[in-house]
């Protein structure tokens, strides 16, 4: 089967379902990486004829020779996997998300005496633990008044808790949510 028979037969079976694609060069170089909501639909757009294709475009796709799909559950996790596999493999077709940029998390380093919720954009192995990643940003600021709506409803602590509670940087600029400040977190 030639390459362009094997190209034209992937494109006639892609899946219906939400996911990521590489397309590849004839070395197996991984030119691009896209996501879509329906995989079978989005794939085939790049090969209709008379689609409107910028020129770089139209050079990337008369560079493919091999398309790879992975399914997922869902589009929000077609997102995710295709921010990882573009950090990963730096396509050169990929501008947008080949920097540093990471979805935000919630790190809560249960090993500390004051344990303190951070947002950070990278997951480490230091035996804290990560809840994330947020995509849109947006749904961060929505978890962070769901924990602080758990604070116990009895006024006298909570009030005390509120009270003190402080957002800020720290010295790595990340931002910072301390609930219970240090001396009240001891004498409880």
């Amino acid at each position: 089967m030639t390459t362009a028979q094997n190209l034209q037969s992937k494109l006639e079976h892609l899946p219906e379902q939400p996911g990521v694609y590489l397309m590849k060069n004839a070395k197996g170089d991984i030119l691009y990486v896209g996501k879509a909501a329906v995989l079978a639909h989005r794939v085939r757009s790049y090969f209709q004829k008379g689609g409107d294709q910028t020129p770089k475009t139209g050079w990337m796709l008369s560079q493919v020779t091999d398309i790879e799909t992975l399914v997922t559950r869902s589009e929000l996790e077609a997102l995710i996997l295709e921010s990882n596999l573009i950090k990963r493999h730096k396509p050169k077709f990929n501008v947008i998300l080949r920097d540093d940029k990471q979805y935000p998390y919630l790190r809560l380093p249960i090993r500390e005496n004051f344990p303190r919720l951070t947002v950070v954009r990278k997951v480490q192995k230091d035996g804290a633990l990560y809840y994330g990643p947020y995509t849109p940003a947006g749904a961060l600021k929505d978890t962070l008044k769901a924990c602080l709506s758990r604070i116990p409803k009895d006024a006298s602590i909570s009030q005390r808790m509120i009270a003190e509670t402080s957002c800020h940087r720290d010295e790595t600029d990340r931002k910072v949510i301390q609930v219970v400040p240090e001396t009240e977190y001891a004498s409880q």
